[in-house]
């Protein structure tokens, strides 16, 4: 078999960096590289049905090889990397054996990845460490967990005697601008369960996930001369910092942790005629959630009081919604899931998502869809490492899933 580890830093060489800017889907041309590379290798591993679609979607089957009925399990990864930092010239290199030194990624820019920093990587210690070279991400998220699919594929090919159902494989674009789900062909993927493979660091796995809206709040401005503005102009930039002065601050996403929802505001553009503020809304409960959208039209409504009817408009759009309400209704997706670590002899680490990820959007599309780790931390940074043993200990899962459902 192919090393796990050849596999990853073939995938992360190929630039597939997602821009809010896209018009197109994917966001960018190379997933389509990427997409027909992963095409081609499960064909050579015997999997002819693979193919990609006109949006760079990729998907398989490998059928069952069981005499008897057995649940269809489907497993997720996404091809693209995050905005946040490049993904061109990834130059990944392996400390193996980490003794828990200062790892210094780039020399000239003084560019120095510590446990100090960034605690968790203590558990690191010992292990086969994949850093960046600090002018790029690594792309582990989530190149690893295409690569951990990919590696529980060739096994499944090369042990014809293990036993499973029918295994179906799909790669998604843009998850990392929100795009991924939004196009899914979900009639290509007829499985009873599945799981992402797009968490975080060893053990970790997420049954749930926020409720996270968007609110978009136009404040409409007048605008005149300065020199002659006195009791006329209404400044759209000035009011829509006043619009933010009344978010609560303490529940914004650096004060808040664990279940805490936040406001997050994420752009503001405008003029002094006309101003356009983008909030986040994220909460875990469905009371929570409700009342976060009705602070921000309270905020709007208050306001308007003050600077004149229709000054500020609200409009919130709904994103995703906590995919616990579906993943509770088949305990069997998790406990396979729990057991698949335990047989592994990994320590499950249970926690909600402060995100999203495509499990959100396809559990509530019939596939019920828990979030495993991939092994990386420190995502959408120069920062991001992951290990080899968590790879291979993510693919180990991916076949012991398998195996319990076909028992």
């Amino acid at each position: 078999m192919k090393p796990i580890v050849e596999r990853f830093f073939c995938y992360v060489g190929i630039d597939t960096q997602s821009t809010w800017e896209a018009e197109t889907v994917p966001a960018s041309s190379n997933e389509f590289v990427l997409g027909q590379m992963l095409v081609d290798e499960l064909k050579a591993l015997g999997i002819e049905n693979a193919w990609m679609d006109d949006r760079s979607y990729v998907f398989a089957k490998i059928p069952s090889n069981q005499d008897h009925p057995v649940p269809p399990v489907a497993f997720f990864a996404h091809l693209d990397t995050a905005p946040d930092e490049s993904g061109a010239n990834v130059n990944p290199r392996i400390i193996e054996n980490w003794d828990g030194t200062d790892i210094i990624l780039n020399e000239d820019k003084q560019i120095i990845l510590s446990k100090e920093e960034f605690p968790s990587l203590q558990n690191s210690i010992g292990k086969d460490l994949i850093v960046t070279d600090g002018n790029s991400l690594l792309g582990a998220d989530d190149k690893a967990g295409v690569a951990e699919i990919m590696d529980a594929a060739e096994y499944l090919c090369t042990h014809p005697e293990f036993p499973h159902g029918d295994v179906l494989i799909c790669f998604t674009p843009d998850e990392e601008i929100g795009n991924s789900t939004e196009y899914i062909p979900i009639e290509n993927i007829p499985a009873k369960y599945g799981y992402t493979m797009d968490g975080g660091e060893l053990g970790e796995i997420n049954f749930e996930t926020f409720n996270a809206a968007t609110a978009i709040v136009t404040i409409h401005g007048a605008a005149i001369h300065p020199g002659e503005a006195r009791g006329k102009m209404k400044n759209a930039i000035l009011l829509a910092n006043d619009f933010i002065n009344h978010l609560p601050w303490r529940e914004s996403p650096v004060n808040t942790d664990g279940y805490e929802g936040f406001y997050h505001v994420t752009d503001i553009n405008g003029t002094v005629d006309r101003a356009q503020l983008t909030i986040a809304l994220r909460d875990f409960t469905d009371e929570g959630y409700a009342r976060r959208k009705q602070r921000v039209q309270e905020i709007a409504d208050h306001l308007n009081q003050y600077y004149g009817e229709n000054t500020f408009c609200v409009e919130v759009d709904d994103y995703f919604f906590n995919m616990g309400k579906e993943v509770e209704k088949y305990p069997e997706v998790k406990d396979y899931a729990l057991k698949a670590m335990e047989m592994a002899e990994v320590t499950p680490v249970i926690l909600p998502i402060r995100g999203g990820t495509d499990g959100s959007s396809i559990s509530f599309m019939g596939i019920p869809c828990p979030n495993i780790f991939m092994g990386s931390a420190n995502s959408h940074s120069i920062y991001e490492y992951c290990t080899i043993q968590s790879m291979e200990k993510a693919s180990e899962i991916i076949r012991n899933i398998i195996w319990l459902f076909a028992r």
